[in-house]
């Protein structure tokens, strides 16, 4: 047997991470310089975009356990190869929104199509350790794009810019190619009853765990976002500090992400292990808090040993949310139930910033410790929910298997 399951997913994450980390740097810059869209508009049209990208992931999720999930995952990177194609064309507010729209659906349904591509090709034990290696590839794809597309940010010319998202759409583009490579996984029958559609939005328990795990996923803006405006306005460290703790986040999650999902080998290590990481993250958050006011040096010494104690945090919640998200999901409708939980990175991206930046620059250091505090909580919480996850009746079900 090969190990196609495992290696081409890899492949297949390395060359779309490479396209976003280009197009995440460079694409603000684009729309507000090349395009001649105000920044507020490029704000309003991509919250517009990632609203509606958190509600199509149920339905294209579903659409990959019907469907087949490898042909689902290939025509969504061809749609979001296009989107960004598309990018290039828009010369106003409306036509940015809808290829936007356009943007954001295909990344959400894609994130699901491949995780129920993965269910269906790798054994329920070996899920989070891929995961983990995706993750870690994503990351080190995600510092060669952005990279480059600092190469075009110090040009400064639009067809440098219009050179990223070319090279974002090949990658994409090449993404589709290397999943059609991917043994087929046969679709799930449809039970025919009307009350069976979308049953994730009734599983109560299991939508309790995606909320939780959304409230976790608040951390998702403090490197992009928050830090670099604390470090600018509350503290006397240089700017560009910044950009070492996000270079420091990318490389030890490129390098370390795998060792720290070995701990995770089942629901009640997944429970423990995010249990941990609620704890870390409430430390960083205080030791962040602790910068307030300091020089540079101090500040700066502060800020580093925050942001270690950050990727940690990420690193853990990462492994013990993916076990989760895999083990209490029906087989049947593995790709509906990842689309439902992948809705939390989207709900994080869209409501994260005005809720991270509220707290931290209206509050200062109380802000602070109220999201680190939310943190331990809701990580706490995961536990019971999981294991009332755990113990609601389930259909009886045939685990997907290949098709070819």
């Amino acid at each position: 047997m090969t190990n196609r399951p495992q290696r081409f997913p890899a492949l297949a994450q390395l060359a779309n991470s490479v396209g976003d980390g280009a197009f995440y740097v460079t694409s603000a810059l684009y729309f507000t310089r090349v395009v001649g869209l105000a920044p507020a508009r490029v704000g309003l049209g991509l919250t517009l975009a990632w609203a509606v990208g958190s509600l199509v992931g149920v339905p294209l999720g579903r659409l990959a356990d019907r469907r087949g999930a490898r042909g689902t995952a290939v025509l969504l990177a061809l749609g979001t190869s296009a989107a960004v194609g598309a990018f290039l064309l828009v010369r106003g507010f409306v036509p940015f929104v809808l290829a936007a729209c356009v943007y954001a659906s295909a990344q959400s349904g894609l994130a699901a199509a491949r995780q129920a591509l993965l269910a269906g090709l790798v054994p329920a034990g070996e899920r989070t350790g891929l995961l983990a290696r995706l993750q870690s590839t994503s990351n080190g794809g995600l510092a060669v794009g952005a990279a480059l597309g600092g190469l075009a940010l110090n040009a400064g010319t639009a067809g440098a810019y219009r050179a990223v998202l070319g090279l974002d759409a090949v990658c994409f583009l090449v993404c589709a190619l290397i999943l059609l490579r991917l043994p087929a996984v046969a679709p799930v029958v449809a039970g025919g009853r009307r009350e069976q559609r979308f049953a994730v939005l009734r599983d109560r328990p299991y939508a309790l765990l995606a909320l939780l795990n959304a409230v976790l996923l608040l951390r998702l803006p403090l490197l992009s976002l928050a830090l670099p405006l604390w470090i600018t306005e509350r503290t006397g460290a240089p700017a560009w500090l910044a950009s070492v703790l996000f270079v420091l986040n990318t490389a030890v999650v490129t390098l370390f992400q795998v060792r720290a999902a070995r701990a995770v080998t089942g629901l009640a290590t997944a429970v423990r292990v995010l249990r941990r990481s609620g704890v870390v993250m409430l430390a960083s958050c205080a030791v962040f808090a602790l910068s307030a006011g300091r020089s540079a040096g101090p500040a700066a010494l502060i800020l580093v040993a925050g942001a270690v104690l950050q990727v940690v945090a990420e690193m853990q919640q990462s492994a013990g949310s993916w076990q989760l998200s895999f083990d209490l999901a029906p087989a049947d409708r593995m790709g509906e139930y990842q689309g439902f939980f992948g809705t939390g990175v989207t709900v994080a991206r869209t409501l994260g910033p005005l809720v991270v930046t509220s707290l931290l620059m209206g509050w200062g250091t109380p802000g602070w410790l109220l999201l680190g505090a939310l943190m331990p909580l809701a990580a706490c919480a995961m536990g019971p929910v999981a294991r009332r996850t755990a113990g609601r009746a389930r259909r009886t079900v045939t685990e997907p298997v290949p098709a070819g």
